[in-house]
């Protein structure tokens, strides 16, 4: 999708109709969306049964994140990965790490590309497996029993990769050990398409903003089912620091506070219009008007 300096949505909701046989999970499979996503997008759906030609919303429109736009951008609030290059950008679902081994919010770079690696399960890994009854290796060859896939890109974090998976289910959630992990004809595809010292920057953005042709649009993510009041206040605390940011670079900006409202309750990861930029000279003008004077009077 092609990217330039004013850009700041990409892609378009769209829909489909489930098959008899279809999870969420296997449709996201098929549309590269992530479970949590596909999820939230659809209220009221049965994610293991959908049910035959249940329409299903593909929400497979997105606000950029904010920040440089360059290299690999990891939205961890989002389960999502872009990857700019060639003024364009390709954005990709992921799993992120759990609560107890979160992924890490930094800055840094890819330092080597893998193709059919073996894993070398850390010990914390192993002493977790063990406590189950499941005694890991500590090598595990490449093959269908290797949870890194067919490639992986490493990272100058230490002990952190962004890599494939044996288990469909799971992109698009909190199921790693802080690695990023993807469905694998996406590393497929990414993995040749990015160098070594591509930058790498993994960021929270729970809420995004974007200005595009005057008009102010918002994204909400929520990584749980049931949101909570205090998950809620959270999100209107990331919207209220984010909002000044946009504020700034935008004067004139107008806010539909009910919109916004509406759209942090619903949280569903949809971009939705909640506001407009009025070009400075109006909104000067408006000002400088008696408020009893009406325009067409």
């Amino acid at each position: 999708m092609p990217v330039w300096q004013d850009t700041a949505l990409v892609g378009a909701v769209d829909r489909v109709y489930a098959k008899y046989e279809d999870t969420l999970a296997a449709i996201g499979d098929r549309h590269s969306l992530g479970y949590l996503e596909l999820l939230f997008a659809n209220p009221g759906v049965d994610p293991w049964l959908p049910g035959e030609e249940t329409p299903i919303i593909l929400p497979s429109r997105f606000i950029l994140p904010a920040g440089a736009r360059e290299g690999i951008v990891i939205n961890l609030a989002e389960f999502r990965l872009y990857h700019y290059k060639d003024n364009s950008v390709t954005t990709y679902p992921v799993g992120v790490g759990r609560s107890t081994a979160p992924s890490p919010l930094t800055h840094t770079e890819v330092t080597m590309r893998l193709e059919s690696p073996a894993w070398y399960p850390p010990e914390s890994v192993r002493q977790e497996h063990a406590a189950e009854g499941d005694q890991l290796p500590r090598v595990i060859p490449p093959g269908p029993d290797n949870p890194l896939g067919p490639f992986a890109l490493q990272l100058a974090e230490k002990g952190y990769l962004i890599h494939g998976t044996n288990k469909r289910f799971g992109i698009g959630m909190q199921v790693s050990h802080g690695c990023i992990r993807m469905y694998n004809q996406d590393i497929s595809e990414l993995v040749w398409r990015v160098e070594t010292g591509t930058p790498v920057r993994i960021v929270d953005q729970p809420v995004k903003f974007g200005v595009q042709d005057r008009v102010l649009w918002i994204e909400v993510h929520r990584k749980q089912d049931e949101q909570t009041r205090e998950q809620t206040n959270r999100l209107w605390q990331a919207a209220s620091e984010s909002l000044q940011a946009v504020e700034r670079e935008h004067p004139g900006l107008e806010l539909n506070r009910a919109l916004m409202e509406k759209a942090i309750e619903q949280a569903d990861g949809i971009p939705r219009r909640v506001g407009e930029v009025i070009p400075t000279q109006v909104a000067r003008e408006d000002s400088r008007r008696p408020s009893g004077d009406a325009e067409g009077s």
